[in-house]
């Protein structure tokens, strides 16, 4: 079943620029925003906790350092 539903013109810009491709379908654009939007799962948000309070103490590399060390 297709409906047709009414959007401002500045929320069809928005969309257009939110496309990956030309031919991508408004459906398949709100479809990915509203998969953006849900609820991260427990596992994802104790990584995401984990990797922040990496950053925080310092444990990281910057681009420019792994580049450095892969001799890119």
């Amino acid at each position: 079943m297709i409906t047709t539903i009414q959007v401002d013109v500045d929320l069809l810009e928005e969309l257009k620029s939110r496309k990956l491709f030309d031919r991508e379908s408004y459906a398949d654009v709100i479809r990915d925003l509203i998969e953006d939007s849900k609820e991260l799962n427990e596992e994802t948000k104790r990584e995401i906790a984990k990797a922040r309070a990496e950053i925080k103490s310092g444990r990281y590399y910057t681009l420019g350092e792994v580049k450095k060390q892969l001799g890119v």
